[in-house]
């Protein structure tokens, strides 16, 4: 694929439709990215969008902008990157800067606080719909270490109420060392023909 203006432009207007028309932050933006730079530009398989996800989940920060960094990175270098991070930044900016200023009006209207319940309900549901999506990626991934994983932090964070922070870690170092056992069981299946 040829990194010219065109590109930049498909790039930049993606990312600032994505995250000017979505509402709800990171966990409804990642799905649409997906139907985006997987489903429709073709740009991105649908593991490396798992992973893509993963990885801004559990980095510092907004995960819109940090599936926004690695994805315009993973395209296009650093300059893919400052792309889609203004592409990402500029709607919620310039929405409120608008809001700030008419701040007053917005809390107490009631049409307002209609819509904004209205938007949370869909908002539950977009990421009832992710968690399916990517609970249905790992389980047809087929690795019994993955699908243990993901029960198990599940357990840990909803039943026993682990902090999010250790899940992660751990879930980081049993990914880890399940990769180097596949990796070294693949090694010995190479070398064993």
């Amino acid at each position: 694929m040829e990194r010219n203006a065109k590109f930049y432009w498909t790039l930049f207007q993606s990312t600032f439709c994505l995250s000017a028309f979505t509402v709800g932050g990171g966990f409804v933006i990642v799905p649409l990215m997906k139907k985006k730079f997987v489903d429709e530009l073709g740009w991105i398989d649908e593991d490396e969008m798992l992973d893509i996800t993963a990885i801004s989940q559990s980095s510092p920060g907004a995960i819109a902008v940090n599936a926004s960094i690695l994805i315009g990175y993973r395209l296009a270098g650093l300059r893919g990157a400052l792309v889609t991070i203004l592409g990402t930044i500029l709607p919620p900016l310039i929405l409120l800067s608008i809001i700030s200023v008419f701040y007053e009006a917005f809390r107490d209207n009631v049409f307002f606080s209609a819509l904004m319940t209205g938007m949370r309900a869909g908002v539950a549901a977009v990421i009832v719909d992710v968690v399916m999506k990517m609970s249905l990626g790992v389980v047809k991934g087929k690795d019994p270490v993955a699908i243990v994983t993901m029960v198990a932090a599940f357990i840990a964070a909803y039943f026993l109420g682990i902090n999010v922070i250790l899940i992660i870690l751990i879930c980081g170092v049993v990914g880890y060392v399940n990769y180097i056992v596949r990796k070294k069981q693949a090694e010995k299946k190479e070398a064993a023909k």
